[in-house]
C-alpha cells in the first residue's frame, strides 16, 4: 500500500511538470507580449518577479539579464508547477474527470492562485508583474495560466488512457 501511495505522489508530480510547464510557457508568452505593448519590454514583467530576492530594483530592469530574467522565470515556473500539483492531485482523486470538470477545476485553481497571490501573500512575495501591467493584462496572464493547466491536465488524462489501453493489449 505504501508503494502505491508513493507512486501516486510521483505520478502527480510528473503530471504537474507537464501542466505547470504548459501554464508557465503560455503565461510567460502573455507577459512578454503585454510587456512590449504596455512598457516596451518583453522581459520587464518577468524580471519583476525576481523582486522577492533582489528587492524593488528588479522592477526597474527592462533588459534581459541572468540575474533578473532567469530568476524571475524560474520563480514563475515553480509557482505554476506548484498550482499544477494541487490541481493534478485533486483530479487524481476523482474517477475519470471529464473535459468540463477538468476545465472547471483548472479555472478554480487559477482563481485561487490569483486570490492567494494578491490577497493573502505579503507584498514581497507577490508575482511582481503587476508593477508593469494593467489589470486587463493580469487577467489575461491568469487566463493563460488556467488554459495551460487545463490543456496539461487534459493531455495527462489522454496519456493515461493510452497507457491503460497498451497495458490491456499486453495482457
Amino acid at each position: 500500500m505504501q508503494t502505491q501511495h508513493r507512486y501516486a505522489w510521483r505520478e502527480t508530480g510528473r503530471q504537474a511538470l507537464v501542466s505547470g510547464s504548459i501554464a508557465s510557457i503560455l503565461s510567460t508568452t502573455v507577459l512578454a507580449t503585454r510587456g512590449v505593448a504596455e512598457v516596451g519590454s518583453a522581459v520587464a514583467p518577468t524580471n519583476a518577479t525576481s523582486h522577492w530576492l533582489w528587492g524593488e530594483g528588479a522592477y526597474d530592469e527592462y533588459r534581459p539579464t541572468l540575474k533578473h530574467t532567469a530568476l524571475g522565470y524560474l520563480t514563475h515556473h515553480a509557482s505554476a508547477i506548484f498550482w499544477a500539483f494541487l490541481l493534478e492531485r485533486a483530479l487524481d482523486r476523482k474517477h475519470n474527470p471529464g473535459t468540463a470538470e477538468i476545465i472547471g477545476s483548472a479555472a478554480i485553481t487559477t482563481a485561487l492562485a490569483a486570490f492567494v497571490d494578491y490577497e493573502l501573500t505579503p507584498r514581497r512575495l507577490r508575482p511582481g508583474f503587476e508593477t508593469h501591467l494593467s489589470r486587463g493584462s493580469l487577467v489575461a496572464t491568469f487566463a493563460a495560466i488556467g488554459a495551460g493547466l487545463a490543456i496539461g491536465a487534459l493531455l495527462n488524462r489522454r496519456h493515461e488512457r493510452r497507457m491503460e489501453k497498451l497495458l490491456i493489449l499486453e495482457e
